[in-house]
């Protein structure tokens, strides 16, 4: 008698990422059209910090401009990560678990980075140049995230992307990153010398190490 072993078949969907790209970009026309004015300013931030200039209270930290743009953020990057495990065969950039599992862990990554800057420029009393600092990065951050996006979209479909654009759009993001650390730095230059000490104290605890040990764990594991 012949014994018969199922397997469970398992496939790959991409519905599920259908639907995260239509949901982001919906919400980039709604915040278009909501906030006509303030999106126009947005989008040329790569050429002009007017809208940095403008938008520089603290409380545009939690405006629905910036929380909703910040999720889009997150989708992006998670994105781009997942597919960046796939390129180099750690994963499947299909796999929803995945996705999930690198959205859940930017998401705890930023949010308890950013209570922590909270915490320490307090007890520094360096509160105005934190806010400042945090919101700028945070508008650079989330426009190479919406720059992003339908890069994503193209690389998520495409089953055999070339590495010349894998690798250009990593130098890009790199460079985009950077760049905003440059402009961030220049625009407080004035703040951060009263306060030399501390933000050199900031920024090896917060903006240096908390990356360094993410590039650690994920090279090591």
């Amino acid at each position: 008698m012949t014994d018969f072993v199922l397997h469970e078949r398992i496939t790959d969907s991409k519905d599920w990422a259908t639907i995260l790209f239509v949901f982001c970009f919906v919400l980039i026309a709604a915040n278009r059209s909501v906030f006509g004015v303030r999106f126009a300013e947005f989008s040329k931030l790569a050429l002009s910090n007017k809208y940095i200039k403008i938008y520089k209270d603290s409380g545009n930290m939690t405006s629905s401009f910036t929380i909703s743009f910040f999720f889009v953020q997150l989708v992006s990057f998670s994105f781009f990560i997942q597919f960046l495990l796939s390129y180099f065969g750690s994963s499947s950039k299909y796999n929803l678990i995945t996705f999930v599992q690198i959205f859940t862990f930017l998401s705890f990554f930023i949010l308890s980075k950013y209570l922590t800057e909270k915490i320490i420029a307090t007890s520094f009393n360096i509160e105005e140049f934190n806010d400042q600092f945090n919101l700028m990065k945070v508008n650079y951050r989330t426009y190479i995230g919406l720059v992003l996006l339908p890069l994503n979209a193209i690389l998520f479909y495409n089953s055999n992307p070339s590495p010349f654009v894998v690798y250009t759009i990593l130098a890009l993001i790199i460079m985009g990153s950077l760049y905003s650390y440059i402009v961030s730095l220049k625009t407080y230059q004035n703040l951060m010398l009263g306060k030399l000490f501390y933000f050199i104290l900031y920024l090896c605890t917060l903006e240096i190490a908390p990356y360094y040990f993410m590039y650690y764990w994920f090279t090591k594991s």
